[in-house]
């Protein structure tokens, strides 16, 4: 099932962002009609722009919609990126969230990024009292392991997980998900497997990967290449979505314009050789493998 992506929604918010947004309020529309329910977010996109925004569109229309939203990851005053799950600190980022939502109540809420400083049944257990006064309606994991999960669980039901899963890197083939409904984010690898990122381009101001170190040292360029070398590159992005479609219960789109959530939507009611996208997987699983050769 299609989920939108709330990163694409930071725009000239900056942080945590991949562009300018066409128009942030026929895209949300156009998706609403779509059909589309579930709405991801965290803090960390747009300098809080994406929650904000979210917050005013669905004020209105808040039981029509689940909303999804994120601790642990924020940023400093300089605008470095800070994170830790000290349960302090997850209590004020909800309790932030809560306003910038303009909500009442988080439909799904996640401990964002694993914290090796701090043990997560402490984190998990101010979800568990904000789920107890009706605050979050579930509790979920972003980008964890099976440690991680057991031990939340001791405290809480975890409900939800989201991790990164792609042709590239699956990350639920290593992580038992217990029952617990599943989100893929990115599906197209930062729009690599999307054939929207090629080594002659440029990203704007406004596009974290213009700045952000964590994209100039992940090796991007490798991956172009290795892509370019795929004997199916035409249908790359067909087999990209329909992999993590195959995976997970919700595909996370970050679609900046109507335009690429219609290609999306297109490209999810295709059918497709279950073999294709085995050969997909096969191909670029590899990857690791050749890189370091």
């Amino acid at each position: 099932m299609l989920a939108f992506g709330g990163a694409s929604l930071s725009g000239k918010g900056g942080g945590y962002g991949f562009g300018e947004v066409d128009n942030r309020q026929e895209l949300l529309e156009f998706a609403l009609d779509f059909g589309i329910k579930l709405y991801d977010s965290a803090p960390i996109y747009g300098f809080g722009e994406s929650e904000r925004f979210l917050g005013q569109f669905f004020e209105k229309i808040r039981d029509k919609v689940q909303i999804v939203s994120k601790a642990g990851v924020s940023w400093h005053p300089s605008k470095r990126v800070n994170m830790s799950n000290d349960p302090q600190l997850i209590q004020k980022m909800l309790d932030q969230s809560l306003r910038d939502l303009r909500s009442d109540y988080i439909d799904i809420y996640m401990i964002h990024w694993p914290d090796p400083n701090v043990d997560i049944r402490y984190s998990v257990e101010v979800l568990a009292k904000a789920q107890s006064l009706g605050k979050i309606k579930h509790i979920g994991l972003c980008n964890t392991n099976n440690e991680e999960i057991a031990l939340a669980s001791e405290v809480a039901r975890i409900e939800y997980l989201q991790s990164e899963c792609n042709l590239f890197h699956n990350a639920f083939e290593t992580v038992n998900d217990d029952g617990a409904k599943t989100m893929a984010w990115g599906v197209f690898d930062k729009g690599i497997l999307a054939g929207s990122v090629n080594l002659d381009r440029k990203f704007d101001d406004s596009d974290c990967r213009s700045w952000a170190p964590w994209w100039k040292k992940s090796g991007w360029q490798k991956k172009v290449e290795y892509r370019d070398r795929f004997e199916f590159s035409e249908e790359l992005q067909e087999l990209s979505l329909h992999f993590a479609l195959n995976v997970v219960d919700f595909v996370l789109i970050g679609a900046k314009s109507i335009q690429q959530l219609e290609e999306v939507i297109k490209l999810k009611n295709r059918k497709i050789d279950t073999e294709r996208i085995q050969e997909a997987r096969d191909y670029f699983s590899r990857y690791s493998l050749e890189k370091n050769k």
